[in-house]
């Protein structure tokens, strides 16, 4: 993965929710959506979704090394996931320029970010070294690495990483997109 300075990485960190909120309103602002664009995006959206989801539901911020589940074939799944729901909504938007914006942000916000949490990762949790060795960062393997550790999947958990916040957004955009659809 490439690596970036920390002042940057520290600085976008910052910026990665106002620059949501941005795409946001690029994003209703140049979305041309169509019922074959909404059938290919919608499912790809939805796949990155559920990725989040069972993410989230594995994930015990902090106090446990998250290593099953979707982190056993690969490292980020979260980001993973973020990444699929935004191409899906590209897709949908049908606006090549909202692809190549959600791309560039992925690439200059989210990758520092996911730099500095692994560096945060690698402090709190000494066997995550081994760990990185073992699973790739955004590409997942074919088959999960075998863990001592599953961390299955719990619906508390899922709720307590506040989760269901992505769904509301994911369906705020897809009923967005249908009513400037039919419009």
């Amino acid at each position: 993965m490439i690596s970036f300075p920390k002042r940057y990485a520290d600085f976008v960190a910052k910026l990665r929710v106002p620059s949501g909120f941005l795409l946001v309103a690029v994003f209703a602002w140049f979305s041309v959506p169509t019922p074959r664009s909404m059938a290919w995006g919608f499912p790809v959206s939805l796949a990155g979704l559920i990725l989040r989801g069972w993410a989230a539901g594995c994930l015990a911020k902090n106090q446990q090394l998250a290593t099953g589940g979707p982190y056993a074939y690969l490292r980020n799944p979260l980001y993973v996931g973020t990444l699929l729901v935004a191409a899906g909504l590209a897709i949908a938007s049908r606006s090549t320029g909202l692809a190549l914006l959600f791309a560039a942000v992925f690439f200059l916000v989210y990758l520092p970010v996911i730099e500095l949490e692994e560096q945060h990762l690698r402090h709190l949790f000494p066997e995550y070294a081994r760990y990185a060795e073992q699973v790739p960062a955004l590409v997942p393997r074919l088959r999960p690495v075998p863990q001592k550790n599953p961390n299955p999947f719990r619906f508390s958990r899922y709720l307590t990483n506040q989760e269901f916040q992505a769904g509301v957004g994911f369906a705020a955009g897809m009923l967005f997109l249908v009513w400037k659809m039919v419009r």
